[in-house]
């Protein structure tokens, strides 16, 4: 399992987060504060506090994880 800090912060890019997220089967979570949330899940993702950069979990092996990483390069927070 990896975790890495995502910026989710407008409409659009929730969206096609959600879309390039889905074509994995691992599962993935999304942590903030106190909140656990199922990142393929659009609504729960809208439940958060986009404004800061969100905890994404992802569960796989780190070689899957990398090549995870690297396909959501664009929303990975700098």
């Amino acid at each position: 399992m990896k975790k890495v800090l995502v910026s989710l912060n407008s409409i659009d890019k929730v969206k096609s987060f959600v879309k390039d997220i889905s074509r994995f089967d691992y599962d993935f979570d999304l942590i903030s504060g106190r909140y656990v949330i199922d990142a393929k899940s659009l609504l729960g993702i809208f439940s958060l506090d986009l404004s800061r950069p969100i905890e994404l979990s992802i569960h796989a092996d780190d070689a899957q994880a990398d090549e995870v990483i690297e396909s959501l390069e664009a929303y990975l927070a700098k």
